[in-house]
């Protein structure tokens, strides 16, 4: 499972909207017939690609695989389907499907003799779908804020000067993050100030993340370099820019007291099978985020540096907090070296007091 684990990783970057799965067969006496996994929504799952390696090998074998084994035809035929008819005699996955249209994968192989175990290296198959997990059981994506800030956390002088307070390694290791994303999200004010591109650069792929901007009354400049080349969403407050290209979109959510209601937009852009948002934005957006509880992980690069006060935080919070009970608390994941800089990865604790199960 831990070599399916891997092979599910080489899709990091390519599945989207569907999960990241990795398959591994094994003979009866413990030898692999095959591998597989998922490259991108339409071509083949992880299995196929498996079973195909395995040929009439597969017969009486053990298919270790990273999600339970779909049961629907959808772009592509029922993978259980495949597994019957190629004759495994077990399954062993790590986690059940969250999607409920892909539900009962397990409970078909077993009503048809084949045994199924589910929950081996379970964390690690979630941490790898985290996404897909909240898009399918909460009905919005994950939601990872990345940060550049100073020890003192600051990440930009009064004057908004901020780059770049970190590393070239820790900015590309910031691409990294923005290539597995099915969306990159910013606000209006970080496109005036520093004109962003938002696009994937420092690594290799194949698919660039759809940019966001949250634009309350459509002040986003036409030839800004986020809406360049389409593959742009303005979601606004009820404004459109008749100047902004025809292959940009826009989208029009506000909520009662005019402003663009931040909720909706992620459910919006779960409805267009987005399952990780990567949010690059300044505090204003990071801290509206926060307060309304959608913040779900944080990236937080840090400088060997002061810069002290007066100066932009990470947060921007519309008022003090009466006391401490009323902070929002962190789980930490990581704490690691990049370049010059540290890497913190945190998750957020929300209302209930937890985070989502497993880790990177």
């Amino acid at each position: 499972m831990a070599r399916a684990l891997v092979l599910a990783e080489l899709g990091l970057y390519t599945t989207t909207p569907n999960p990241r799965v990795g398959c591994v067969i094994v003979g009866r006496g413990g030898a692999v017939l095959g591998e597989g996994w998922h490259r991108r929504a339409g071509e083949p799952h992880a299995e196929v690609f498996a079973l195909r390696e395995a040929g009439e090998r597969a017969r009486g074998a053990t298919v270790y695989v990273t999600l339970e084994p779909c049961n629907r035809h959808g772009r592509t035929p029922p993978c259980v389907d495949a597994l019957l008819e190629a004759g495994v005699v077990r399954v062993v996955a790590a986690m059940h499907d969250p999607n409920p249209e892909q539900m009962s994968g397990a409970i078909r192989l077993r009503e048809a003799g084949v045994a199924v175990d589910v929950g081996l290296l379970e964390s690690g198959a979630i941490a790898l779908n985290v996404g897909f997990v909240s898009r399918m059981r909460h009905g919005r994506p994950w939601v990872r804020s990345k940060i550049a800030a100073s020890v003192d956390g600051r990440t930009a002088l009064v004057s908004g000067e901020s780059q770049w307070i970190t590393s070239p390694a820790a900015r590309a290791d910031g691409h990294r993050w923005r290539a597995r994303a099915c969306a990159v999200l910013t606000g209006v004010g970080t496109v005036l100030h520093d004109d962003p591109r938002l696009d994937v650069r420092e690594v290799a792929t194949t698919r660039q993340p759809l940019r966001v901007i949250v634009d309350r009354h459509g002040d986003t400049p036409a030839d800004a370099r986020v809406l360049a080349h389409g593959n742009a969403l303005v979601v606004t407050a009820g404004a459109r820019k008749n100047g902004w290209p025809p292959t940009v979109e826009s989208v029009d959510l506000h909520d009662r007291d005019g402003r663009v209601d931040l909720d909706a937009t992620m459910r919006e852009l779960a409805r267009r099978g987005m399952n990780e948002v990567h949010v690059e934005a300044g505090a204003k957006l990071n801290g509206a985020l926060l307060r309304a509880g959608l913040i779900d992980e944080l990236v937080v690069y840090l400088a060997g540096s002061l810069i002290g006060d007066p100066a932009r935080g990470m947060f921007e919070l519309t008022s003090p907090l009466a006391s401490l009970n009323e902070r929002t608390r962190l789980d930490w994941t990581s704490v690691d070296a990049v370049g010059e800089d540290l890497r913190i990865v945190a998750r957020v604790r929300h209302a209930s007091g937890e985070t989502v199960k497993g880790s990177d």
